[in-house]
């Protein structure tokens, strides 16, 4: 498997809903930029974190790696984690794990590949991993995450599950 980069947002809503062990089996080790360890807030009591802290403090399948560069002009137009992530997945020449969809195009532009939470549930339907893909897409919206109608239906559509 190549190596993966992820941003927080896919991070916090998997281990929301007790889909982080997905990332493991389908991903293997991913690694993080400081700033995205920081947004995880590993020492709050928010659902899911005392998941991610296990994951990278106990088990050390999601490893912290540090920037070389600075994020230059993405820092001013995208959140510091998310810039982070665009440059270290350029930097390791990684597949970066982002849903934000100005961060993605951000990311294209740089000739990164994405990857989303979407496309993680359905190859984890595909392998086995879920059963089905809409009641992990329920679970994600009931936590905050927010997905367009349009994606969520595309979602179930491609999972066979409209």
């Amino acid at each position: 498997m190549s190596r993966v980069v992820a941003d927080a947002g896919p991070l916090i809503a998997l281990a929301r809903t007790g889909l982080l062990p997905l990332l493991r089996d389908l991903l293997g080790t991913i690694e993080i930029p400081p700033t995205v360890e920081d947004e995880l807030r590993l020492d709050s009591k928010r659902p899911g974190a005392e998941t991610l802290r296990t994951a990278i403090r106990k088990d050390r399948w999601i490893r912290r790696r540090k920037v070389r560069l600075p994020p230059g002009p993405l820092g001013h137009a995208l959140g510091s984690g998310e810039a982070q992530a665009i440059v270290l997945a350029g930097e390791r020449n990684a597949l970066l794990l982002m849903d934000d969809r100005r961060a993605r195009k951000a990311a294209a532009q740089k000739g990164i590949a994405t990857i989303g939470t979407g496309r993680i549930l359905l190859e984890a339907k595909r392998q086995g991993l879920l059963p089905e893909v809409a009641p992990a897409l329920h679970a994600l919206a009931n936590t905050g995450y927010r997905i367009a109608p349009t994606l969520r239906a595309e979602i179930l559509r491609l999972a066979q599950e409209e």
